[in-house]
């Protein structure tokens, strides 16, 4: 199961980021992504009432969690159905959390030093975030230019738009946040993010 998992996340090329604090709004807007045809999403975990929906959304999707920073939250996901967790840092509690459970972990780095740190860790995805003020797409070419056995995921407001760019530059997958969603009806968010992934996929 686990490599089927990191599989998925090397295909996807778009890992949707969904914040929000409202369960319901969640599970909304994981129903057009899946629409749309994406099959891994992460839900970060604003607050406690957010595993409801992990419940709810893992029935039809491989859910990453998002934002954990402590073994608690780590196991409340597990519990709620995920299947990935993801931390905005590199802890070593974390590791041997997943590690124990056979868990993927998706761990964030900043610099090529933090980012290889998370690499010998035997972690198989480093989030490079936020990714638009270090630097964007020259950032990912520039690390990737000096460690190409990096399995990347630059986050941290990318456009919809810049995504085959960070693709072009080496990334494995590109985490899109608010600008897959934000402002967009149920059925405009499923046709543009459709029509996206059959642009990446062709």
């Amino acid at each position: 199961m686990k490599e089927n998992i990191i599989e998925l996340v090397s295909k996807a090329k778009v890992l949707p980021i969904l914040r929000s604090s409202d369960p319901k709004e969640t599970v909304d807007t994981a129903k057009a992504l899946i629409d749309a045809g994406i099959k891994t999403l992460e839900v970060n975990i604003e607050n406690p009432k957010i595993y409801d929906a992990i419940k709810t959304i893992s029935k039809d999707v491989s859910v990453c969690a998002g934002g954990i920073v402590t073994t608690m939250q780590a196991k409340a996901a597990l519990e709620s159905g995920a299947k990935i967790l993801s931390s905005p840092i590199f802890q070593m509690h974390l590791l041997k959390f997943s590690k124990d459970r056979h868990i993927p972990l998706i761990s964030s780095a900043s610099t090529a030093n933090e980012a290889y740190n998370v690499w010998k860790a035997w972690v198989p995805f480093v989030k490079i975030y936020p990714v638009t003020p270090l630097g964007g797409v020259l950032y990912i070419k520039d690390m990737l230019r000096q460690m190409p056995f990096l399995k990347v995921v630059p986050l941290g407001n990318v456009k919809l738009n810049e995504v085959q760019s960070y693709l072009d530059a080496g990334a494995i997958s590109v985490g899109v946040g608010r600008d897959l969603y934000e402002g967009y009806s149920h059925n405009e968010i499923t046709k543009r993010v459709k029509s996206v992934l059959e642009r990446l996929n062709s």
